[in-house]
């Protein structure tokens, strides 16, 4: 079933035409991907298929009561106070309809035993609302969306947002859009501030899910393992393609270079044409000539794919060679306020490697690197330099570019001496062009200072880069330019990344975070993650082992139990029938006395007769015996009772 259908679309802001002539269709259950150059328009489609914004021509169209939920780039909470509540923001109605029910009944118990009708009434209305719109499941359904992005969750309960870094707020906006019941989810940088484990959870996540999704984003990796379609935006159109980012890719090429074929050859058509034109439009095949120019104005001119000309296209050189051992780190431990970060680590980057630092988000990453470089001493240890070694810093928080000034003067700044052309010719590899140079860098978007950044690191001519989440912002054309320059790269490299095709793409070797044990992998990242599988299968077949062996061992003592138990009815059963045996032994024995007694007690034995004596001394014989018998009884009722 088609959800969601553009066709036609324009979007114009003035005399600017963003996005023409664009037209798809999402069905129930695909995931969709969308990548293009920052600017280039995806943002917007997604406020066209919401409605917050207007095509300027074409038409959207939304299927009947279609939920949708957005995740933006900019988070707001409203009055949550909370991370959870924060989390649980779609679900505003359900929880205070529950306070509400909590209200309700405490009244309804006031009343006793004879309770208002129209109380009862409503409070019953209510319960059946809050069942059928999820009230007994979203709780559980925001822990444990909370703590596959690795949050507490209990711990989000108490937890006040106002404490959070941008990264964890960024990571509960993603929470409250993941939990929010919808047909459609609309995600724009998903995986932003989200490290290795939690990106692969979202991955498994999204696979899991029920319902449409459609994804802005810049992680090639992530949008191979989750989306069934690529929507690019480029050259102010859209071009839609099946499969992952890797069938795309291929697709791409095979389409631009046919499109590339059929523009040559149209090209020829038309030239060959005119040139027949112009040798008979005033000859004896005037007529053909003329037929054949009316034919070529009407005829449909292909346009030729989009160039690349916007995209960064860069090197990195370095001024010396240096030391073959670049850095050095021996026992080194690391604590900020008293958080031990890192303890004894001990590792070397020669010269030529590229080293990816991986780990969770707040381990310690970009602590370790700021040790590195000297910025801060560690706890115990030490960390050197190599000789002859000169280092460029890419910051995350791109401090390194400076405020209160324009993009040109940060260049002209630091080469005071070049031209103006050199100066734009620089910026313009880095995708700055026309007015943008002179762009105040406070009013820059995340992407152009981050180029900027990259364009101070290239003349640094550093033979060691350190390089700190260098793709946040970035679309993927400028990560691939990054990977082109690294690429070619005569120095080292310290490389922190949550972008698993990047450091697939680059990496040598990998620093590991497990914990405050930083491992050195002498292997590609590739390696490690095929290492870091085989673990977690090997865990989880342990686990398995485990749970078979407990249940066994369950099974086992369950078995032993139930044995127990039924020796113990069994006891139980032969006590019982061994105290009514000795209740039957004393009674019968009582009787016996009782008899004796009684016959020893009558008149007529003692008429004085030699028969009468003989029986009276067979009775005392008797008595005797009864009371023996009695006593003997007696001990075993006492015996058989006490046990």
């Amino acid at each position: 079933m088609t959800q969601i259908s553009l066709a036609g679309v324009r979007v114009e802001f003035g005399a600017t035409t963003l996005l023409r002539d664009v037209a798809f269709t999402i069905a129930e259950g695909e995931r969709w991907g969308i990548i293009g150059r920052n600017g280039s328009g995806k943002t917007t489609l997604f406020r066209l298929i919401t409605g917050d914004q207007r095509p300027s021509a074409g038409a959207v169209s939304r299927a009947g009561s279609l939920r949708l939920s957005l995740l933006d780039q900019h988070r707001d909470f409203g009055d949550a106070v909370t991370v959870w509540e924060a989390a649980a923001q779609p679900f505003a109605s359900l929880i205070e309809l529950e306070a509400s029910l909590a209200e309700q009944a405490n009244r309804l118990a006031d009343m006793g035993a004879h309770p208002d009708p129209a109380a009862l009434d409503r409070y019953g209305h209510d319960m059946e609302r809050f069942g059928h719109d999820g009230g007994y499941d979203f709780h559980a359904r925001v822990d444990a969306v909370l703590q596959g992005l690795g949050f507490d969750a209990e711990e989000a309960k108490v937890k006040r947002l106002s404490v959070l870094s941008g990264g964890e707020r960024g990571r509960v906006g993603l929470a409250a859009q993941l939990v929010a019941p919808a047909d459609v989810l609309l995600l724009d940088e998903p995986t932003n501030h989200l490290d290795l484990e939690t990106t692969e959870w979202l991955q498994q996540y999204l696979r899991e899910r029920r319902g449409t999704a459609l994804i802005i984003s810049h992680d090639r990796a992530f949008l191979d393992e989750t989306v069934d379609h690529v929507l690019h935006v480029e050259g102010g159109t859209v071009t839609a393609y099946r499969g992952g980012y890797s069938a795309f890719v291929t697709q791409r090429a095979e389409r631009r270079l046919a499109l590339e074929r059929q523009v040559d050859q149209q090209r020829k058509f038309i030239a060959k044409e005119e040139e027949f034109i112009r040798r008979n439009i005033a000859g004896q095949n005037t007529k053909q000539a003329q037929g054949r120019r009316k034919l070529l104005a009407r005829l449909p001119r292909l346009t030729p794919p989009p160039g690349e000309s916007e995209a960064m296209s860069f090197s990195l050189e370095v001024k010396e060679r240096g030391g073959d051992r670049v850095v050095y780190c021996d026992k080194v431990d690391i604590a900020v306020e008293g958080r031990t970060l890192v303890k004894g680590f001990h590792a070397t980057a020669m010269r030529g490697d590229v080293v990816a630092i991986v780990g969770p988000n707040g381990a310690g990453k970009s602590t370790l690197l700021r040790t590195i470089l000297g910025e801060r001493e560690p706890t115990a240890g030490e960390c050197r330099l190599g000789g002859s070694i000169s280092h460029a810093h890419f910051r995350q928080d791109l401090a390194q570019v400076p405020m209160g000034t324009t993009v040109y003067d940060v260049i002209n700044d630091l080469r005071p001496l070049w031209t103006r052309g050199q100066i734009q010719g620089l910026l313009g590899a880095f995708g700055f062009s026309g007015d943008t140079v002179q762009r105040r860098t406070d009013v820059c978007s995340g992407g152009e200072r981050s180029r900027l950044a990259l364009a101070m690191i290239t003349l640094a001519r550093a033979n060691l880069l350190v390089l700190d989440e260098p793709t946040n912002h970035l679309d993927v054309e400028s990560i691939e330019a990054i990977e082109d320059a690294l690429d070619g790269y005569e120095g080292t490299v310290l490389l922190v990344s949550h972008d698993r095709a990047f450091l697939r793409e680059l990496s040598t070797r990998v620093w590991a975070f497990d914990g405050v044990r930083v491992e050195d992998f002498a292997g590609t990242f590739v390696e490690w993650e095929e290492r870091q599988k085989l673990r977690a299968a090997e865990a989880a077949t342990e686990a398995s082992r485990a749970a078979v062996a407990r249940r066994e061992a369950e099974k086992k003592l369950a078995l032993r139990s139930a044995q127990s138990q039924e020796k113990e009815h069994a006891t139980r059963r032969d006590r019982k029938r061994a105290v009514e045996k000795a209740e039957r032994g004393v009674a019968h024995a009582e009787a016996r006395v009782e008899a004796a007694r009684a016959e020893l007690q009558d008149p007529a034995l003692y008429d004085g007769s030699a028969a009468a004596a003989r029986r009276a001394a067979e009775l005392n014989r008797a008595l005797k015996d009864a009371e023996a018998a009695l006593d003997g009884a007696m001990h075993r009722w006492v015996e058989t009772t006490a046990e």
